[in-house]
């Protein structure tokens, strides 16, 4: 639910921030991330429905936070200083998911009890909040493009939605990430059950009815995440900035090789999973390594092909698509056809086991289709930068005249006529 608040959410706080504040939108959206995570830790199992409900409202701090964030980046820096900074903001994506395993198991361990990780979120969300208040500027839209935000006039919220629709390269690029969305949110959902059950399948592990078996997988899982995550971010931005210059399409290039890539990675580790556990680790490391490429780039691109007033309805949208048809519905799409399959020999654990690879099999395909995608953005991107280029300049340039008494837009005009 949390999940699906953040997705309805997303385009309110899109449309706040390209108008409004977006510092005090963020430390009001993190600040209610703070209480929900808090208080939802204190709930009883009696009170079911309120710890569903505060678990829902975290969404908010998710979505007004990943919503405005990165445009603040893009306004606060420029060219290959932007890239860096995007990748740093951006790498704590795949390192936050693998030490949620991680910190998440080992505190529910050590306790006992699962709340006490609920209540560590919070302090290191509160340390967020203080340095989010006490250092983060507001930039003006469009600074770091060498033009004034605050002489840029809006438009209305369809205006901005059209414009968007009209952008080839926001589109594919858009239809890219949610296939990327796909695969992390089935990787991070089922990778450690699939692991368990194809120890369970070879020997390894006793059969258990609390999945996974073992909360090793997890541990491993996590800190493949984290390693891979900061390898791939890295690397991804490095190339990034070195093929920029003479490659004008080389970043939804690099999307496209990320994707089409880890597919054949992922296929490997699907099939070596039921003979060898290492080796299936060995390729989900380098799949997610892969993948892992996209994340700055991606970021880097919208920033540069949408105008700085309509740069956090475009995160908004982007989110709001790549959540809705990836990671809220791959988890589940996976678990339901490996349940049909499941159904013809219910009471073997080895069929268990194929019944979830056979289903894993969809990411694979899902990964080629996004890199198809990623190639299509590589056709249109260089035109789009550059109309975005230009219609931030007119933009700039209609809204110093708006604010020109009429007797000074009469003489310009006088001299326009003239030249």
């Amino acid at each position: 639910l949390g999940l699906f608040l953040f997705i309805i959410l997303a385009p309110i706080f899109g449309y706040l921030g390209d108008r409004y504040n977006r510092k005090f939108i963020m430390i009001g959206g993190l600040s209610v991330w703070v209480v929900m995570t808090l208080s939802s830790s204190f709930v009883t199992e009696s009170y079911f429905w309120l710890l569903v409900l505060l678990r829902a409202l975290v969404g908010t701090g998710e979505a007004s936070y990943s919503t405005i964030a990165p445009t603040i980046i893009g306004d606060l820096f420029s060219g290959a200083k932007r890239t860096v900074m995007i990748s740093a903001f951006y790498i704590f994506i795949p390192v936050g998911s693998g030490l949620g395993y991680i910190i998440g198991s080992s505190v529910a361990n050590a306790t006992g009890d699962w709340r006490w990780a609920l209540r560590l979120n919070p302090i290191l969300g509160s340390l967020g909040l203080f340095l989010l208040a006490v250092f983060c500027p507001n930039p003006p839209r469009g600074a770091s493009d060498g033009h004034g935000g605050s002489t840029i006039e809006h438009t209305s919220y369809l205006e901005d939605v059209k414009y968007l629709l009209k952008n080839k390269s926001f589109v594919w690029s858009s239809l890219g990430v949610t296939a990327m969305a796909f695969l992390t949110g089935a990787l991070a959902f089922w990778t450690p059950i699939f692991l368990s059950r194809a120890q369970v399948a070879q020997g390894i592990q006793p059969p258990c009815n609390t999945e996974p078996c073992d909360t090793s997988d997890s541990y491993i899982f996590g800190v493949v995440t984290v390693m891979t995550g900061i390898l791939g971010v890295s690397l991804g931005s490095t190339i990034s900035r070195k093929l920029r210059d003479r490659v004008p399409n080389a970043d939804p290039l690099i999307c496209a090789v990320g994707m089409l890539g880890s597919a054949p990675c992922f296929f490997a580790a699907i099939v070596l999973a039921s003979t060898s556990i290492p080796a299936t680790y060995v390729f989900i490391g380098i799949g997610e390594t892969l993948l892992s490429l996209n994340w700055a780039v991606l970021a880097d691109i919208l920033l540069y092909v949408v105008v700085p007033t309509r740069r956090a309805t475009a995160e908004a949208l982007q989110i709001m698509v790549c959540h809705l048809l990836g990671d809220a519905g791959s988890p589940y799409l996976l678990g339901s056809i490996s349940d049909a399959l499941r159904t013809y020999q219910p009471d073997s654990h080895t069929w268990s086991f194929r019944s979830l690879e056979y289903s894993f099999l969809l990411c694979p395909f899902v990964g080629v289709l996004g890199g198809l995608f990623f190639l299509m953005t590589a056709l249109y991107i260089t035109k789009d930068r550059k109309n975005a280029e230009l219609l931030t300049v007119k933009k700039e340039t209609d809204g110093e005249r708006a604010r020109l008494p009429p007797q000074t837009k009469t003489t310009l005009c006088f001299k326009f006529s003239i030249l």
